[in-house]
């Protein structure tokens, strides 16, 4: 069997799971952290933190979906091993740099509309 479909499988499977886990965690905590930025609004607090859950799935699953565009072959358990590592780990620090700009965008634009 060809070991790049089996690292795809791998891959997806991983970052799949640390996508959702994630999203799920700041969308529960994001409702609290946006309504004490726009006190009386409960309603638009939901919205606004549905679309940033909305807008987080869509940017890393089309992220990681396009990544496998540039893998090479890969020929050894090692080498899958490595690709997979490396790869995973980009996503998860994306996805730390994509949580923090959040919290800085968010923070300076409710402050400029209050």
């Amino acid at each position: 069997m060809n070991l790049n479909i089996i690292a795809y499988l791998i891959y997806f499977s991983i970052t799949g799971i640390i996508i959702v886990k994630v999203g799920r965690i700041c969308y529960n905590n994001g409702n609290i952290f946006v309504s004490q930025l726009i006190p009386n609004h409960e309603d638009l607090c939901h919205k606004i933190n549905q679309l940033l859950l909305v807008g987080y799935y869509l940017l890393n699953i089309g992220y990681c979906a396009m990544t496998i565009i540039s893998w090479e072959q890969i020929e050894s358990i090692t080498q899958l091993i490595e690709v997979i590592t490396s790869k995973s780990a980009f996503i998860i620090i994306a996805i730390a740099v994509m949580h923090y700009i959040n919290i800085i965008l968010l923070t300076n634009y409710i402050k400029k509309l209050i």
